[in-house]
């Protein structure tokens, strides 16, 4: 105990030390008299130029510095484009001390004259770019990118790697404006060398149609792109790593790079069985692309997903191997791109138990009988999958007024899974057996996938801002596989609930085909009716086809093999949807504030079929649905500002869900479509607010959000007397889900010392209505998320 409190009365002496500041202050001119706003006023040690302390004006011009107080000589300078620098040498800081008015000088434009370019200054705003000076933040030798950013202002990195920069999350990391392996770019953060690194610049995420028009960014997220100097941006790099412990586990992994002016040429690799890659799979999956069809997903148990396929984590144990190549170039003078592949592959053993408890709504003709009950099950499986990606990204300068972008990706993919299972469930009550189930299964999957975006932009001369752009989407997508069953469940309750033994043995297959097609093309044009009203039109058109063709097969003892067609298991559904949406908007950009709304109807014709059990089964529907957004941002500072967005959108039900086929795969869970279902509809609404001070390194964010849904799909279950359940749709009104929350943090640095502190608390809260046994019940949950962090360096 003792040794605590000496800890803690060392860490209060020393933040007590550091407590005896001086602050330093003043208004920054032009010579005409104007206030400056964003000027870099910072000061650096007369000695060796080591930034000590930094500020950015505000938008009269004040400034506030907060330092310790010195008894060496510093300089006070300001920096703000197209000006020249102030500096003026303090032979110390003792006291507080008001620098009154200081007027910045024109820089002179003269050809003639012989102009000498002072230094940088660590931090500089050019119009929506916030930039870094990467020299000025002070980083060991060997530090890498990551270890850059923790020492710049504002910026923020959570221990999943999340990064925020004001307040707002990071969500694109380039390098000399590429992607390096992916645009997550935490291969980038990771494992190149901050002293590669010149520029840090900061922007809000455009998406591609936005970069090529010059529209402002919709979104609330930022991106990230570090620069390189070109005479660093040439040579060979890397990082490779190994190890090797107890029960024969081991990792590697290797990251070698080339550059050499535009040329990037990247290798990565990496083997382990200890469920870990070597590199974030995040971002190293994300570059494999596949547009929405290409499901990648990671989980904090170190898990991670592709199409459906699990990799790793905490449930068994895995070996994985990665092997990818990236490459990026200039080709000629206004086309560029890059091109990457990766192949993976991952082994897994895993061994499962599991116990549950069921509560069961009281049946309306049971009123009464207590129908909870508990279930067991035991599991061990073994998985195998490996998949190919490759990914390519062009950009085309046509002509100082048109610009082509064309991003096509391939996917191919395979898994195979085994499991050996067994398990029982009993009612609570009476202890009464309802079912037990034993067997084994082995499911077989292929997946082929092929995504591209294209934009293309023309801008007119004739008037500035106006422009007309189009925009193709495609994802096509097909599974082939198998699923073998073989297993007994047998149920000790018949459906009016009276004792009865019903044995369900199955020694069958089931082939699975299924395929997406969808396709979207965009087309707008946008004509600037004053210099900050924009008018923009457009039609949208969006063709989406599903296909799900199953056919199971029992074991046939005298041809020995699956021969005979099993037709309750075999079913074929499609479905179709056209849909036109004609949408016109206004926006209103100034120079504090942007204003856009834009909204039409998405007039559609859906239809669905199906054939089950020598039936044909149709729903045809059409709509007319509505749909709108609404963007708010608001600056009203260069560190303080407001965001917000609203929409209005809706979606079609699926095929299962619409039509009335019976799946009875699962012994115990059957599902049944419903052909009354209407469309989903919904609103979505967020808010954020964020103020960062520069003076005291310190800032913090609230946001907000919310879904109303005005129709929902919602599933109706009913469950039985032996436990098995059958699932249902139906559609539900008045369920939302809301979020908010905020943080606070804080960075001091005092020469070698370094403290930071940060708060943050998150919250949910939902309602939902829902249906359990056939009753109906609304749900609400609020969550509640606190964090608390110091840390000391």
């Amino acid at each position: 105990m003792h040794k605590i409190l000496t800890l803690l009365l060392f860490l209060a002496c020393t933040t007590l030390s550091f407590s005896q500041t001086v602050t330093l202050k003043g208004k920054v001119l032009d010579t005409d008299g104007t206030p400056l706003e964003a000027a870099t006023v910072y000061l650096t040690s007369v000695k060796d130029s080591t930034l000590i302390e930094y500020t950015i004006t505000q938008k009269n011009g004040d400034w506030q510095i907060k330092t310790r107080a010195t008894t060496q000589p510093v300089f006070l300078k300001i920096s703000f484009m197209g000006n020249a620098d102030y500096k003026q040498q303090l032979e110390l800081i003792a006291e507080d001390k008001d620098f009154g008015t200081l007027k910045m000088e024109e820089r002179s434009t003269e050809m003639s004259e012989l102009v000498i370019e002072s230094e940088i200054p660590p931090i500089r705003i050019k119009q929506d770019t916030l930039e870094f000076d990467a020299a000025s933040f002070k980083v060991r030798p060997d530090a890498n990118v990551e270890a850059l950013l923790k020492q710049l202002p504002g910026v923020e990195i959570d221990s999943e790697g999340k990064i925020t920069v004001n307040g707002k999350e990071v969500n694109k990391i380039l390098v000399n404006g590429k992607p390096f392996f992916d645009e997550d770019g935490k291969i980038a953060v990771q494992n190149l060398p901050a002293d590669l690194i010149n520029k840090v610049q900061v922007t809000d995420t455009k998406t591609k149609q936005e970069e090529l028009s010059g529209e402002k960014a919709a979104g609330d997220s930022s991106t990230i792109n570090f620069t390189i100097d070109e005479d660093k941006n040439k040579g060979m790099f890397g990082r490779i790593m190994g190890g090797y412990g107890s029960d024969e586990r081991y990792e590697s992994s290797a990251l070698v790079n080339y550059f050499n002016g535009k040329t990037k040429i990247s290798l990565l690799a990496s083997s382990n069985n200890i469920n870990t890659t070597g590199f974030s799979m995040n971002e190293i999956f994300d570059s494999m692309g596949g547009g929405r069809n290409m499901s990648v997903w990671v989980g904090r148990n170190g898990s991670f997903g592709i199409n459906g396929q699990q990799f790793g984590g905490s449930e068994g144990i895995t070996t994985s191997n990665i092997i990818g190549l990236n490459y990026a170039d200039e080709w000629v003078k206004g086309f560029d791109g890059s091109t990457n592949y990766f192949f993976t592959q991952a082994n897994t053993k895993n061994s499962n138990r599991s116990s549950s408890v069921n509560f069961v709504a009281e049946d309306p003709d049971q009123p009464g009988v207590d129908q909870n009950y508990r279930g067991e099950s035991v599991s061990t499986s073994k998985s195998e999958q490996f998949a190919h990606n490759f990914n390519t990204e062009f950009n085309v300068e046509i002509d100082s007024t048109q610009s082509l972008f064309f991003a096509p990706k391939f996917t191919t993919a395979t898994s195979k899974v085994g499991q050996d299972f067994s398990g029982f469930s009993q009612r609570i009550a009476d202890d009464a057996l309802l079912n037990d189930r034993e067997g084994s299964t082995f499911n077989e999957n292929e997946n082929y996938s092929f995504s591209s975006n294209l934009v293309w932009n023309k801008a007119f001369n004739s008037k500035k801002g106006r422009y007309v752009s189009f925009e193709f989407n495609n994802e096509n997508r097909k599974d082939d596989g198998s699923e073998f069953n073989n297993s007994v469940t047998n149920r000790y309750f018949d459906e009016n609930g009276d004792p009865a033994l019903i044995v369900d043995a199955r020694n069958q297959v089931r082939y699975n085909r299924q395929a997406t097609d969808n396709y979207i093309g965009k087309l707008e044009f946008a004509e600037p009716l004053t210099d900050s009203l924009k008018l923009k039109v457009g039609v949208e058109y969006k063709l989406e086809r599903s296909l799900e063709d199953r056919k199971g097969f029992n074991f046939d003892e005298a041809t020995g093999g699956y021969t005979s067609y099993n037709d309750p298991l075999s079913n074929y559904l499609s479905s179709k949807a056209n849909t036109i949406l004609p949408r016109a908007g206004l926006s209103l950009r100034k120079s504090k504030y942007s204003i856009n709304v834009e909204g039409g109807v998405q007039l559609a014709d859906f239809h669905a079929g199906s054939y089950y059990m020598g039936d044909n089964y149709n729903f045809d529907k059409n709509y007319a649905l509505p749909w709108a957004e609404v963007g708010l941002d608001f600056d009203f500072t260069k560190s303080k500002g407001m965001w917000m967005q609203y929409r209005y959108n809706s979606s079609f039900p699926s095929p299962s869900q619409v039509l009335p086929v019976t799946d009875i795969s699962n012994p115990l869970f059957v599902t049944i479509g419903n052909p009354d279902l209407d469309a989903v509809r919904y609103h979505n609404l967020y808010l954020s607010f964020r103020d960062f001070d520069y003076a005291t390194r310190s800032g913090y964010s609230i946001y907000g959000g919310g879904m109303y849904y005005d129709n929902q799909i919602q599933s109706y279950t009913t469950i039985d007397a032996s436990a098995r359940t059958t699932q249902e749709y139906t559609n539900v009104s008045g369920n939302y889900y809301a979020w908010f929350g905020g943080s606070w943090s804080k960075s001091v640095k005092r020469d070698a010392h370094s403290y930071r502190y940060n708060i943050r608390l998150g919250n949910d809260y939902s309602v939902n209505k829902a249906f359990n046994n056939g009753v109906q019940f609304t749900s609400k949950a609020f969550e509640i998320n606190p964090m608390l962090a110091f840390t000391y360096e």
